[in-house]
């Protein structure tokens, strides 16, 4: 359970940059399947958490992701 509590305890930021961005949740186990979506206008911000269910986090679109690992813009291409 020790490590167990680190993990769930870990969260992110996701503030979009522009309307539209989706923030995707996966569950854990076997198969790994969506279990939960949000839409984010820009500037909204929403603070997620790996729990018991939720193993990974998707974003789409693009918005400024802080986590204790650092700071990650997505949606923005290397064209």
């Amino acid at each position: 359970m020790k490590d167990e509590s680190v993990v769930l305890a870990d969260f992110i930021v996701v503030k979009a940059l522009e309307n539209g961005v989706s923030v995707i949740g996966l569950t854990r186990g076997e198969e790994t399947k969506f279990h939960h979506t949000e839409k984010l206008d820009k500037g909204e911000v929403l603070i997620a958490q790996f729990t018991m269910h939720t193993s990974a986090i998707k974003v789409r679109g693009k918005a400024k992701i802080v986590c204790r690992h650092g700071t990650v813009i997505a949606g923005v291409g290397e064209d």
